[in-house]
């Protein structure tokens, strides 16, 4: 998983309308209703042993490490209330669009006598419903991190830095050395 691929998940868990399970026993009753019983496919989910497991299920694990608790809070935020993301995401990529904000390079391939240089900038932009579809798209397909950033960098050169089609009409931006991304959607 990369940068933008991370965002958007992330973007995904935080339209729940519930807050997910506290306690550790809790999370690991939700986790392994979503692998359907089995507690060795949430073993091996989670990257502990299946006994581990069992013990946080009849309680006489209550505290996990560190590690484990995030482990356990990620993936129980990855997989709470699907069809409230889903409906978050329809949304999106129908009517509202999504912001990307972010601190990345942007670099330039333009009309003779401009600078190409890429440096740093930090940019929040609003993204029309239609990158915000072929984003979830792409990620839905299992695209790698390099076309998911394509993606964005075209949107951010359409709307940001050529205006809709009112400047700069050969400009091609690359999206490189993201330093941070957030999404909302």
């Amino acid at each position: 998983m990369g940068d933008i691929d991370d965002a958007l998940r992330r973007a995904a868990a935080n339209t729940a309308t519930r807050p997910i399970p506290k306690s550790a026993g809790a999370q690991m009753r939700f986790l392994l209703k979503t692998e359907k019983g089995s507690t060795r496919a949430l073993a091996a989910r989670l990257g502990v042993t299946q006994r581990t497991v069992e013990r946080y299920l009849k309680g006489t694990l209550r505290r996990p490490r560190k590690d484990l608790a995030a482990r356990l809070e990620r993936e129980v935020r990855r997989d709470w209330q699907p069809r409230v993301q889903q409906r978050a995401k329809k949304q999106a990529a129908t009517a509202t669009g999504i912001v990307i904000e972010t601190r990345a390079r942007f670099g330039f391939t333009a009309a003779p006598g401009s600078t190409d240089d890429g440096r740093m900038r930090r940019i929040t932009q609003h993204l029309p419903p239609a990158y915000a579809s072929r984003l979830f798209d792409a990620q839905a397909a299992g695209a790698t991190e390099q076309q998911l950033q394509r993606i964005a960098a075209e949107g951010l050169q359409e709307i940001y830095f050529k205006d809709r089609g009112r400047r700069a009409a050969d400009l091609e931006v690359e999206f490189t050395d993201i330093d941070y991304i957030e999404l909302d959607f």
